[in-house]
């Protein structure tokens, strides 16, 4: 009868570590979950780490550079936090870009363009690439290009203004497509875009 016993007594231990063990990972679960859904858009914005998960394709591009735009034009930034979204947003530049816009200076019409935006109660309601929206790749001079369109809205004392950018990119020498330019295209759809 004591072998029965202590057989009953050591499950019975086994299970209360079980559940005790099972309760405990849980918690940490939750926990962990809370602290990701309590990070800023901002914060989850910068949290991807372009080196390790660059986006693989055009249109992936221009969806994270829109999300940047709207972090730096919607949210309240700290100046440690407008810094790392401008770094963020300039690995997405092609080389010639970056070349066009010294740090400083896009820095400083960053900045300003923020303020004038603020000051005019300009928010972006949307920016978004339409999942239809056709990629136009073409060749030149030995490079790959990509064009793509992004439609945006802005939010101005309660007016909609829609407008389109057409996106040029280049494809690097580690085949990842960076930004090469842009245009406004007012009165363009997004498909009459791509002709």
């Amino acid at each position: 009868m004591k072998k029965s016993t202590t057989r009953g007594a050591i499950f019975i231990v086994i299970l209360i570590v079980g559940v005790v063990g099972y309760y405990t990972y849980l918690s940490n679960r939750s926990r962990e979950q809370k602290q990701e859904a309590s990070m800023t858009e901002v914060q989850a914005t910068l949290s991807r780490d372009l080196e390790l998960d660059y986006p693989s394709t055009p249109k992936e591009v221009i969806k994270y550079y829109n999300r940047i735009q709207k972090c730096f034009y919607n949210e309240e930034c700290t100046d440690e936090e407008l810094d790392d979204l401008a770094c963020k947003v300039r690995e997405l530049y092609d080389t010639q870009l970056l070349a066009a816009n010294e740090l400083g200076p896009y820095m400083i019409r960053l900045k300003q363009e923020i303020a004038d935006y603020r000051e005019n109660g300009k928010v972006i309601t949307s920016a978004s690439v339409a999942a239809s929206t056709n990629v136009d790749y073409f060749e030149e001079d030995g490079f790959e290009f990509a064009r793509i369109a992004s439609g945006y809205n802005i939010s101005q004392g309660g007016v909609n203004t829609p407008s389109l950018q057409i996106f040029l990119l280049r494809r690097d020498d580690d085949r990842q497509w960076k930004i090469y330019g842009w245009k406004l295209s007012d009165g363009v759809k997004p498909d009459e875009a791509m002709n």
